[in-house]
């Protein structure tokens, strides 16, 4: 029995959806009874109940075989990565409370770095406490998102404009879908590995350019590229609705992509397929 947290995002939904359709028996896990009613239809077991509640996850968790998990973030907490941490800590305790023998965990390109990577910090910190549980660990450090381009839908559809916080427009960089990684995961479940390992996983590479292009056809408008130079990046964020502590997260991340302090450094590179275009469409 595989348990999956995460199923009403883009990557659990695709985890559970593929497991069942491989007729494997899962448990998926939910904070509201309603987002499990259409997965009991599909046979799976449902627990309800938080990540961040040790007791519930271990009782959850007992007679696994595997474990798919991720960190939700949470930007309303007053302490964001505080919040990380105490969430970690509940799924690595509950990890081994109930003893599960392999637990694939969605993770970030940079999470090998202990600090300067803004939200990735927190991935550094859970990597290391589910290795310290003794479970067999399979981390699958994704690239960026390709799905991020939502946030770029808004001011495109309204303003005619597509905001730039890299230090060039023109500079591809590899993008992966979500459902590259629901699959991955999935895979990693049926498939346990001999070792703990990291697994970094790209997708194919696009420049802002190209992602303000594909966006602006499928809107039918053309889009202008506004470059917005670092000192700008806070202000303009929390411009946008994002409260000044979360856009100072985000804008670290930012400085670590845009300096090359985040690269892949894992075990071995998967590369997905899917292409932004579909994504594009998905989101508009």
């Amino acid at each position: 029995m595989f348990v999956i947290a995460g199923v009403t995002g883009h990557v659990g939904s695709v985890v559970a959806a593929e497991l069942l359709s491989q007729q494997q028996k899962i448990k998926v896990l939910v904070r509201d009874p309603k987002k499990g009613t259409a997965w009991a239809q599909r046979g799976a077991e449902v627990a309800v109940g938080t990540l961040d509640d040790r007791a519930f996850l271990g009782g959850a968790l007992r007679g696994a075989s595997g474990f798919f998990t991720l960190l939700p973030p949470n930007f309303a907490a007053p302490d964001f990565f505080a919040y990380q941490r105490k969430t970690a800590d509940a799924i690595a305790g509950a990890v081994q409370d109930a003893a599960v023998p392999h637990v694939v965990l969605l993770s970030s390109v940079g999470a090998d770095l202990p600090a300067g990577t803004g939200p990735i910090k927190g991935l550094h910190y859970f990597e290391n406490q589910l290795r310290a549980t003794g479970t067999l660990l399979t981390a699958i450090r994704a690239g960026y998102f390709q799905e991020n381009l939502g946030s770029a839908v808004a001011p495109a559809r309204q303003q005619g404009v597509f905001l730039n916080f890299t230090p060039s427009a023109d500079y591809p960089m590899p993008m992966i879908a979500t459902k590259d990684i629901g699959l991955l995961a999935a895979q990693s479940l049926l498939n346990k590995p001999r070792a703990s390992e990291v697994i970094d996983l790209h997708g194919p590479a696009y420049s802002q350019r190209q992602l303000a292009e594909r966006l602006g056809a499928a809107l039918g408008k053309q889009l202008q590229v506004v470059d917005i130079p670092e000192p700008e990046w806070v202000p303009t964020l929390t411009k946008g609705g994002f409260p000044q502590p979360v856009a100072e997260i985000f804008a670290e991340m930012y400085h670590a992509f845009a300096t090359g302090t985040v690269q892949p450094r894992g075990d071995r590179m998967v590369q997905g397929t899917t292409p932004i275009d579909a994504v594009v469409k998905s989101l508009v």
